[in-house]
């Protein structure tokens, strides 16, 4: 428990929070009233992150860097190689005795590791399956792992990290081939959707294997496999993301884009590439200057985070959610409600009658709802009252729903029989855009920001 060791552990794991795709948020190493105690010359949780899991349970979280020393100098990355940042790494024995010691005093569940390419890809992903396989083999530890895949390491390697993370990664970071060129030269789109791609090969093969009876079929990355990008910085708008977004998910199997907004780490000058990389203009382009206010850029990720749920959850399709006319995800609106808008002679919808699909897209009604709605049904009768109780947000679904033929959209909120109560909403997009962003009533801006593209 050396200082050394502690210093470490709070450069590593300060330099890991730019990396999204463990669903986690990072806490400051301070200490203070309710932190867990001294370890390693740190207040726990330095290091120690969050993961929600799909039933809401909060998962503790060892988040570090194997080194952030990395060869390439990438405009984004706080840890690029000119970046003027102390430059550190674990010995895979150091990295062991943490995790095991942080998991035996219940500090963490499980460890999310990554690293800065310090050497050949096959070099540092061999590392980081050492310390993941000493974990599982040597050290008795059985809480869960996530490892970062360097993109270009070898199938072997790829396949052998599978057999002792619960969950992969490969960061695409950028949603263009050519932004990825601009901004991180040294890196590769077809190295990093090739790393996916085998992840998705292996994983196919044991589930395979598990379908055909196999009693000794291997485990693979059971957790499957995530990504991250990186929102503003660069110039791509919502729609390439989100159509990258639903790509990924058919042909890769992903179980979470993440999505993090970019993080100013300074403007550099163009500088000469060392250390036998090159571009093909032989310097690293600046970091972009993000001109909107980081409340907006932060808006724009939470708005992606709710597209991509339409995505996964909700059976939208990317070219429902945005087109060609709208690139930009409306920064009013959740995507939902913007959709609902904008589609105004769907509804209302009889609850008695539409569909599963149907009702998943009336705001204020989410999956569970919506399916409790579709079991219960079948042998008992609905009330507005028995809505509210399923979870429906009645403010919100009033307006595009009826039961029983009555609707409750009307002003006053009284039922009615008459199609004339609901031209109010349903024939009147400003109100039911004013509605359901929680202004009507109020004067609303002349224009919205996001149909100028702005953030």
């Amino acid at each position: 428990m050396t200082a050394d060791l502690g210093e470490k552990l709070s450069i590593l794991a300060g330099a890991a929070k730019y990396d999204a795709s463990c669903a986690s948020s990072g806490t400051s190493g301070g200490g203070g009233r309710g932190s867990s105690g001294a370890a390693f010359g740190v207040r726990v949780p330095a290091g120690v992150c969050h993961s929600w899991t799909g039933d809401g349970r909060c998962v503790s979280l060892l988040k570090v860097l194997y080194s952030n020393v990395c060869r390439y100098d990438c405009a984004y990355c706080a840890n690029r190689v000119s970046a003027d940042t102390k430059r550190v790494s674990f010995t895979p024995d150091e990295l062991i005795r943490i995790t095991t010691e942080f998991y035996r005093r219940n500090y963490i569940e499980g460890l999310f590791l990554s690293s800065g390419i310090f050497a050949d890809p096959d070099i540092v992903m061999e590392k980081l399956i050492l310390v993941a396989r000493t974990l599982r083999k040597g050290a008795g530890y059985g809480g869960y792992i996530h490892l970062k895949i360097i993109p270009g390491s070898g199938e072997r390697l790829i396949r052998e990290a599978g057999r002792w993370a619960d969950r992969l990664s490969a960061n695409i970071e950028l949603p263009t081939e050519r932004s990825l060129q601009a901004l991180a030269p040294q890196k590769s789109g077809k190295l990093i959707f090739g790393a996916m791609g085998e992840v998705r090969e292996a994983a196919g093969e044991v589930e395979e294997d598990r379908r055909r009876g196999l009693k000794k079929a291997p485990v693979f990355a059971p957790a499957g496999q995530s990504t991250q990008l990186v929102v503003g910085a660069s110039a791509e708008d919502d729609r390439t993301i989100i159509g990258l977004t639903a790509a990924l998910y058919r042909k890769y199997a992903l179980r979470r884009v993440y999505y993090s907004a970019y993080t100013p780490v300074g403007v550099l000058p163009a500088v000469p590439l060392g250390g036998g990389l090159s571009s093909a203009a032989g310097t690293v382009p600046p970091a972009p200057l993000v001109t909107a206010p980081p409340g907006n850029l932060l808006l724009r990720e939470h708005r992606l985070y709710q597209a991509d749920w339409l995505l996964r959850f909700y059976q939208y399709r990317a070219a429902e959610i945005l087109d060609e006319a709208h690139p930009w995800l409306d920064s009013v609106l959740d995507p939902k409600a913007a959709w609902a808008v904008n589609h105004l002679e769907f509804f209302p919808l009889e609850v008695k009658t539409a569909a599963y699909e149907e009702l998943l897209r009336v705001p204020g009604l989410g999956v569970h709802s919506a399916r409790r709605i579709v079991e219960l049904r079948r042998s008992r009768s609905l009330s507005f009252d028995g809505l509210r109780r399923l979870g429906v947000v009645f403010k919100r679904a009033r307006y595009f729903i009826t039961l029983n033929g009555r609707f409750y959209g009307s002003p006053g909120g009284a039922p009615s029989r008459n199609p004339a109560g609901r031209a109010g909403v349903l024939e009147n997009p400003a109100r039911a855009r004013a509605i359901l962003s929680g202004n009507e009533g109020k004067q609303l801006p002349l224009f919205d920001p996001a149909d100028a593209g702005l953030w």
